[in-house]
């Protein structure tokens, strides 16, 4: 009986985004009940299901960036403890959810001053809280600050707007002057 209970447990994970997690440590603590005597290396979660966790937390990151989001909002999320979702993350991704948000904010704020968007306000639109640190994070992970970034963009937007053929990669009329 608790096989095919087991393997029930199994497909609704597998195959259903709008289980709520808790629903699957009911199962597992009736299944430890039904056959006391297996180990709990084979009362694990699947680990499809875990991942599904961990791609939601992201999910969640990618949603609520510019938001005051920390560890434990995230981590509730997943429904893991701080620690462990942070292992599992990383171990997952490469880099730790507050890697992973940071490197989110900074890629929005360089879409925003891609249209035109003040550094500032993009700034503050992507959920940092002040310029400084914004502007010394932006200079770690692109090399240059956010300012030098909007003015080169200024620049190669007003280019774009002057000869839009010479920024078509591999432009066969523009390679042979017809231009």
């Amino acid at each position: 009986m608790s096989q095919g209970f087991r393997f029930l447990c199994v497909l609704i994970c597998a195959h259903t985004s709008s289980i709520f997690p808790w629903t699957i440590i009911i199962i597992n603590q009736i299944l430890f009940k039904i056959d006391p005597g297996k180990q709990t290396s084979d009362m694990q979660y699947p680990k499809q299901y875990l991942y599904k966790r961990i791609v939601l937390a992201k999910l969640f990151i990618d949603g609520n960036y510019s938001e005051n989001i920390n560890l434990n909002n995230i981590s509730h999320e997943a429904i893991f403890s701080k620690f462990h979702f942070i292992r599992l993350f990383k171990k997952i991704y490469g880099k730790t959810p507050h890697q992973y948000l940071k490197s989110v904010r900074i890629e929005k704020a360089m879409e925003l001053m891609n249209k035109g968007v003040p550094v500032s306000k993009a700034c503050f639109d992507v959920g940092f809280e002040s310029p400084s640190s914004f502007s010394g994070l932006f200079k770690r992970y692109i090399g240059i600050t956010p300012s030098e970034y909007f003015i080169s963009r200024q620049k190669i937007n007003l280019q774009i707007l002057k000869e839009p053929v010479s920024f078509i990669p591999g432009c066969f009329s523009h390679k042979h002057g017809w231009t």
